[in-house]
């Protein structure tokens, strides 16, 4: 399988994994935070699996998650949930491309 087939698939994974697990959630504009979670997350398993850098695997995904998730935290200031799901999910892709 290429890496941009596995990149998309991954990236679906872990952005529809994103969408459901804030669907218990309360928030105004719960469906413009939901696709904006789902492009964050698909662009961090997209990245992660077509990019080359010279560490392993899980901490590729580790810190490309967390600077791909690094943007969202700021702006909404929910620094635990967005950076730690981004850093792990990361790191479980990094790990499972390598």
């Amino acid at each position: 399988m290429s890496r941009i087939v596995l990149g998309f698939l991954c990236g679906i994974a872990f952005g529809a994994f994103s969408v459901v697990t804030m669907i218990p959630l309360k928030m105004e504009n719960k469906r413009r935070a939901m696709a904006g979670a789902f492009f964050n997350r698909f662009a961090i398993g997209f990245v992660i699996c077509n990019a080359a850098l010279p560490w392993p695997g899980w901490l590729n995904g580790f810190a490309l998650g967390l600077l791909l998730s690094l943007p969202e935290a700021i702006i909404t200031k929910k620094w635990v949930p967005i950076l730690g799901l981004g850093e792990i999910g990361g790191a479980i892709i990094g790990f499972s491309v390598a």
